[in-house]
């Protein structure tokens, strides 16, 4: 009886009175390596979508580029991810349904965009679960982005 009081006694001493305390997950933001880090990631981004000849295949697509230009575009994306991924960022750009209507995005060019970000990601060498947690929030975006199709 002595041997199990102890054993418990210890047990809440190292545990704490209130009970095992687990060290919390750092956010997406802190495990992508901050706001820095982001802005690397969607710079890779954004110039490999003007290049991408699919992507640029949308003349709509292609039009929405060459009037607003690569900075805007870079801005908005950062502070979107820095947001979505628990970061301190607020962003101040259209809802995904409002910036993309009219433009009549495909899933290919949807699979391509995918594609760009999956290689940005690689070349900034993050790491597989926060490229699969990131990939994750954007795919929610998919419904707001992809045309639907017509019959």
């Amino acid at each position: 009886m002595k041997k199990t009081l102890l054993l418990l006694s210890v047990g809440i001493l190292l545990c704490g009175a209130k009970g095992a305390k687990h060290p919390s997950k750092p956010s997406l933001f802190k495990r992508l390596g901050g706001i820095n880090a982001i802005a690397t990631v969607v710079d890779d981004f954004v110039d490999r979508l003007y290049a991408d000849p699919v992507i640029k295949a949308n003349p709509v697509v292609k039009a929405d580029f060459d009037r607003s230009g690569k900075a805007g575009l870079k801005f908005h994306l950062t502070s979107m991810i820095c947001k979505a991924a628990g970061g301190p960022c607020k962003y101040v750009g259209r809802t995904m349904k409002d910036s993309h209507e009219g433009m009549g995005i495909s899933e290919a060019e949807w699979d391509a965009a995918v594609k760009d970000l999956k290689a940005a990601l690689d070349g900034a060498d993050v790491p597989e679960q926060e490229q699969s947690e990131l990939l994750g929030v954007v795919a929610s975006t998919k419904p707001d982005i992809v045309a639907a199709k017509k019959d």
